[in-house]
């Protein structure tokens, strides 16, 4: 790339990286502690595990959303030649980066169905919905101002709004192959 040339990533794209792979870990974690009776029971895990879900999905739904705002509202414009990455390379690069981490809550929710069953699955589902969530609300924040957030590629590590992120980058609505939101853009 040239002087002045960055690489940049769409925010809610990032964010939606997360969601699906915690979801569906989830949804088997929950199934797999359904088949354990566990210390508590299956009629309490599965009551904990609702109530669990709810939280989850609030939490992380709601967590650094003013951060988020504020990079929003600060955010310049993406310059000429900044090269936009596509959806399917974010959502590659964002999930194989952190394998390892879902790898070990799956089997952590996995474990504690021993005691509580199916509430460490319906956890990790809760913050896979909470993250899409949040992803929605991205895009219809982008689309009441018609543009869409960009983050540079070498800041993505600790997310998007993490220490090494300093703000985002706006482009046009009909920029890169996303449609806001994160979603995979109709045709």
């Amino acid at each position: 790339m040239g002087r002045g040339t960055q690489s940049l990533a769409r925010v809610a794209v990032v964010v939606r990286a997360g969601a699906a792979p915690l979801w569906w870990l989830g949804v088997v974690a929950a199934g797999t502690g359904l088949l354990l009776p566990g210390l508590t029971g299956r009629r309490i895990g599965v009551l904990a595990g609702a109530a669990l879900f709810l939280v989850t999905a609030a939490v992380v739904a709601l967590v650094r959303r003013r951060r988020y705002t504020h990079f929003a509202d600060c955010a310049t414009r993406a310059g000429r030649h900044d090269v936009l990455q596509d959806r399917r390379v974010t959502l590659r690069v964002v999930r194989r980066s952190r394998r390892w981490w879902l790898l070990l809550a799956f089997l952590a929710a996995v474990a504690s169905s021993l005691v509580v069953p199916a509430a460490g699955g319906a956890v990790l589902a809760g913050a896979g919905a909470g993250l899409w969530l949040k992803a929605v609300w991205l895009g219809r924040r982008e689309q009441a101002a018609e543009t869409l957030l960009w983050l540079r590629t070498d800041r993505l590590a600790e997310g998007p709004v993490g220490k090494r992120a300093k703000g985002f980058r706006t482009t046009g609505i009909a920029a890169g192959d996303a449609a806001p939101g994160g979603a995979r853009r109709r045709r």
